[in-house]
């Protein structure tokens, strides 16, 4: 069997797949003897509604070179795939769906809307993963799991009554984000900011009639959100701010000065509190307890009184009749059309600042005051914080465990409540509420392998070994898998966290579908093949945490295949239908030292290499060698010192190079080893014709 003149992926690429799935490899159960010592990596669970995008593509990637490379070496690898449910993102979809039926998850009622999210699912749910398949992912697919599944579902349960016999989970009425869109709570992690232009509006308040001795008669406050302005309860200045020192009550016992609130026309005290940036707008701010968290901390502070004036649909509540009902932007330009009448809007200037979204549908989010479940945090942050510190879990880049701490250091009690249809139900009778999406994914290395039943599974494979992810979900996501997996299972969840480049445009932009920047890896693979695709990318991955996308790389890729064709299309004409052993031969001539040492030192530093999580250094390594130091030099030798031994040579070093090329480039490379499996090798060492566990070389 001889290779075709040129490297066509599309023509071997799914035809490899198969193979590999036949060969069943992929399950750590039919690994040969020799697998012993167990490795594993849990997927990072793509939303059920997802597609591959370049990150996935990357990540899954990093993780498959990890996988075959370990598996390679005689490791039990355990890849295990799986989808999570994505509360929000889905039923977002589901509802869509439903609009363009002229219907609404209220006309269908709860129990025939999770029907027909089920059915969404069923038809949907496995696009990315077989879209991960497309991309070469040796996942063991046996053991899928999916967040919703019921087995997982217990887990999830389990872990609510265990918080909640401990005291840790309690409800209560505090301000949360809230989408008026989705119409549910959002935790801060679930938050996109987005930089906009706006205003900073400078309004009057008049001082109270026992202050009309002071001049001028009336305070300045600066806002960017007047509507809120129909819930004031106090205007605060700085302690340290000398322009305001008439005005605040400084002693004990001492009755500051107060205001009239414009619109609302009711009297509201002046007070202190060093939490007031004197740099912003006049000093001089207005105090909302109900839709400000920093507002709610002062509020409690000097026991100020909280009025809600925005309600669940972002319409105007407890307020003058007048605006009762608007919506939050109809309600602020009538409020500033009502100051300039009365005088009382001094003026107006462009201001830029960050908005907060919705993650999901991109509504602007208000802060308003709710009755959520939440999950005290700070023995939890503690069990997260303890084994970073100690080394147990280690981070890469290191860098990232400051950002880590901070965020334990300052960190809030988890609202864990939404109130959507699709997902979790908070195990108590009668609560129609759902869990957080994270709430569920933080059990994820271990609740996919069993949990809370005692597992096989989860005792050999837990715990995990390496997590890839984002730097955007390590608090989100990788900060609660700690504290999940030391309180449950008292153990770490995975020993070592390597946070992945952030892919951005050419330009240096972030990718967005939306707008067009986005580059979709399925159409890559189409046109360039899995291989290059996957070497291409892993090229890139230079030590930088943002990585600027260039499709350049990934034609490299595509030359560096045809590279890796040809040499090895030469190499099996010389060599005919003779057997070699994969043994290193003896080195006759100046050329032959020279190849062998240079095989040698790639060998070891590819190692090194991937130890350290240095993929791209390994892409770049393994390029020069095989482009530069086999074929451009010691193939044009051996076509001037042609021998038996030269031949040996040849075949040794294309073997392991195959070898160590196969976790980047996995199809390639089991087609050319396919043949020499099955014409070249001894029947002993190719026994097992499949690349994929072949040993590593050594």
């Amino acid at each position: 069997m001889e290779l075709s003149p040129q490297y066509n992926p599309k023509e071997v690429e799914d035809k490899i797949y198969q193979l590999w799935e036949k060969s069943g490899f992929f399950n750590p159960d039919k690994l040969p003897k020799r697998h012993k010592k167990p490795y594993t990596i849990v997927i990072p669970p793509p939303n059920v509604t997802g597609e591959l995008h370049i990150g996935h593509a990357l990540n899954a990637t990093i993780q498959d070179i990890l996988i075959r490379q370990k598996r390679m070496q005689g490791y039990k690898t355990l890849w295990l795939p799986g989808t999570d449910h994505a509360g929000i993102a889905t039923q977002n979809v589901v509802e869509k769906k439903l609009r363009k039926e002229g219907k609404t998850r209220f006309d269908l009622g709860r129990e025939e809307f999770i029907k027909e999210v089920w059915k969404w699912k069923e038809e949907y749910g496995s696009k990315i993963l077989n879209q991960f398949k497309k991309l070469g992912s040796s996942c063991d697919w046996s053991r899928t799991r999916f967040t919703m599944d019921k087995d997982y579902e217990k887990a999830v349960q389990e872990a609510f009554l265990h918080y909640h016999k401990k005291g840790w989970i309690y409800k209560g009425k505090r301000i949360v984000n809230w989408c008026k869109r989705c119409a549910t709570s959002l935790s801060d992690l679930e938050l996109e900011y987005k930089e906009e232009k706006g205003n900073l509006w400078f309004i009057k308040y008049p001082l109270a009639e026992k202050s009309q001795t002071l001049n001028p008669k009336f305070i300045v406050v600066a806002t960017t959100r007047p509507e809120t302005m129909l819930g004031d309860t106090a205007v605060a200045v700085n302690p340290k701010d000398a322009r305001y020192k008439s005005l605040v009550a400084c002693l004990p016992g001492r009755q500051g000065k107060t205001v009239i609130l414009p619109l609302a026309n009711r009297e509201i005290p002046i007070i202190s509190d060093i939490l007031i940036d004197s740099e912003f707008g006049t000093g001089a701010v207005k105090v909302t307890p109900a839709h400000d968290t920093t507002d709610q901390l002062i509020g409690e502070k000097h026991k100020l009184e909280t009025v809600q004036v925005i309600d669940e649909k972002g319409r105007i509540i407890n307020s003058p009749e007048k605006y009762n009902g608007l919506k939050t932007e109809e309600a602020r330009e009538k409020i500033i059309e009502d100051l300039k009448n009365q005088n009382l809007l001094e003026k107006i200037e462009e201001y830029t600042h960050q908005v907060p979204k919705c993650y999901r549908c991109g509504t602007t989010v208000e802060l308003i005051p709710s009755l959520q479940w939440f999950l005290k945090m700070s023995e939890l942050a503690k069990l997260a914080e303890k084994p970073v510190k100690s080394g147990k879990i280690k981070f890469h880049p290191k860098n990232f465990e400051k950002p880590y701490f901070d965020w334990l250091k300052n960190i809030k009690d988890w609202c864990i409540s939404r109130q959507i249809w699709w997902g979790h139900k908070i195990p108590i009778e009668g609560e129609n509420d759902v869990l957080d999406t994270w709430f569920s994914s933080a059990l994820w290395p271990f609740a996919t392998l069993g949990w809370p039943k005692k597992t096989k599974d989860l005792k050999t494979f837990y715990p995990t070994n390496v997590l890839s992810t984002a730097r955007d979900i390590i608090n989100l996501w990788v900060a609660r898998m700690i504290f999940s997996g030391m309180e449950f299972m008292e153990d770490i969840p995975f020993k070592d966290v390597y946070i992945h480049a952030t892919v951005l445009t050419r330009d240096g932009q972030r990718m967005s579908k939306s707008l067009g920047t986005g580059v979709d890896p399925v159409q890559l693979i189409d046109e360039f093949g899995a291989d290059a695709t996957r070497f291409g990318i892993a090229f890139q991955v230079m030590g930088n945490q943002d990585m600027k996308f260039v499709t350049d790389n990934i034609l490299m890729g595509k030359k560096f295949c045809n590279k890796i064709w040809n040499a090895s299309r030469f190499v099996l004409t010389q060599i005919g239908d003779k057997k070699y052993e994969n043994k290193k031969p003896v080195a006759k001539t100046q050329a032959d030292k020279t190849i062998l040492k240079a095989l040698e030192k790639t060998i070891k530093s590819i190692n090194k290499d991937l130890d350290n999580f240095k993929f791209g250094k390994a892409c770049h390594t393994l390029y020069d060698f095989f482009w530069h130091d086999f074929c451009d030099v010691y193939i044009e030798k051996s076509k001037l010192q042609k021998s038996e031994n030269t031949n040996k040579i040849l075949m040794y070093v294309l073997l392991n190079s195959l070898m160590m090329l196969h976790p980047f480039m996995p199809f390639i490379t089991e087609e050319i080893y396919q043949k020499l499996c099955l014409k070249n090798l001894p029947a002993q060492a190719g026994k097992q014709k499949c690349l994929m566990v072949e040993s590593w070389p050594k």
